[in-house]
């Protein structure tokens, strides 16, 4: 049996626009905090705030985007949104005050949930779903190429030419991703009377799908432990002495995941998620552990490989889940809820552990957020891991 295309021109399309406003998001994440404190003087707590409310405005667009986007349209909302992207990027210039750099980040974050909501939409209708694990898959290989050379080109700039040319950067990053994005198909689906009727007044079933409720809060915690990561590697390097190494760091992170992803995602459609999740989240365990130990270039090298795999995966086999779980016509829905939990988790985290750094120092902080990851192991096995083996061997039994 001839198995269904996937890398249709839509799909590719798709992920290079998700490529490049990724890559504009994680250049920034990664210096922003750093940028804040010598741009501003803030304390760690408010420059843990100039990074997360990026994340907060995306976390509070997204159900919106979610439940309107067809009401609105979905190639309204994409390039309206795209455009208010590269418009808070250009203000970053100009901005000399806190205050608005607050405002600027959290509009800027906004107009990412929305475009990501809608990229996340067309992506999922443009696979089949028998191949979702793989689809899905490939599709964040989009964004964890992002995680690698966003970084990598952020530290470097800012190393040699400073704030501004990664702002730049970022900004001709943006109007790529518009580019591209003008050559998708980008359907917009007629509803009803009814249907538009129906959306009216607040339901969290309207923002929200909950048949992948333990995945989400799931991913809200991976992601505040991965946060760490993103936001205070650059200070953690600096501390003790291994900038040129941070600077690779986030390669070897995408090279390892883009190494391993071919693998992991056909074990996951044809083994089941358990054979990918249990090894990758022990893998993260080990990177965060060997990076809170890290003394010299190649154990930060070697954690940066282990977190890649570990918690990249573990990611996209977390959406994939989301995503089969959730009834056919509210897969937007069940996207867009991953994403919440995922902003969520990625945007508290910088400003909580921007508080626990002047009592655990990063050393600790790393320790800390290594045991998370262990508590989330056990957390996945009893709300889902230990119900898909029970599955299996009712099924095994059957035949």
């Amino acid at each position: 049996m001839t198995r269904p295309k996937l890398w249709t021109k839509n799909f590719i399309m798709v992920c290079l626009t998700n490529l490049f406003l990724s890559m504009n998001f994680y250049l920034l994440m990664v210096i922003f905090s750093e940028y804040a404190v010598k741009k501003f003087d803030a304390p760690q707590s408010l420059a843990g705030l100039a990074s997360s409310i990026f994340i907060i405005g995306t976390l509070i667009s997204r159900p919106l985007a979610g439940k309107y986007l067809d009401v609105i349209g979905r190639r309204k909302l994409l390039f309206t949104s795209i455009i208010v992207f590269i418009i808070t990027t250009l203000l970053y210039f100009q901005i000399n005050n806190l205050a608005l750099l607050f405002v600027d980040r959290f509009i800027h974050g906004a107009s990412l949930g929305i475009a990501a909501t809608v990229i996340a939409t067309v992506m999922t209708s443009s696979i089949p779903r028998e191949r979702s694990g793989e689809g899905i898959g490939y599709f964040s290989m989009s964004v964890t190429i992002a995680t690698a050379v966003g970084p990598f080109i952020a530290l470097l700039i800012v190393q040699h030419a400073g704030y501004n040319m990664a702002f730049l950067m970022c900004v001709i990053f943006a109007v790529i991703a518009l580019v591209f994005a003008l050559s998708l198909n980008v359907q917009n689906v007629k509803i009803s009377k009814e249907e538009v009727e129906s959306l009216k007044g607040f339901k969290l079933s309207d923002f929200f799908e909950f048949s992948g409720l333990s995945m989400a809060v799931l991913m809200i915690i991976l992601g505040f432990a991965y946060s760490s990561v993103i936001t205070f590697i650059s200070s953690f390097a600096n501390e003790v002495n291994l900038t040129e190494a941070a600077s690779f760091f986030f390669l070897i992170y995408a090279c390892f995941l883009l190494v391993s992803r071919p693998i992991t995602g056909r074990m996951f459609d044809t083994k089941g998620e358990n054979s990918v999740v249990y090894p990758c989240m022990i893998m993260f365990f080990i990177g965060m552990i060997m990076l809170s130990q890290a003394q010299n270039g190649y154990i930060l090298l070697i954690a940066g490989a282990l977190i890649g795999i570990g918690y990249g995966t573990t990611m996209s086999s977390v959406q994939t889940i989301m995503v089969k779980k959730a009834p056919p016509h509210r897969i937007g829905l069940a996207n867009s809820t991953f994403f919440v939990s995922f902003d969520l988790g990625l945007g508290v985290g910088p400003f909580i552990l921007g508080f626990l750094i002047p009592s655990f120092g990063y050393r600790g902080m790393y320790v800390s957020m290594a045991v998370v990851v262990l508590v989330c192991i056990i957390f996945y096995f009893f709300a889902h891991g230990k119900k898909i083996k029970s599955v299996q061997n009712k099924t095994a039994g059957v035949e």
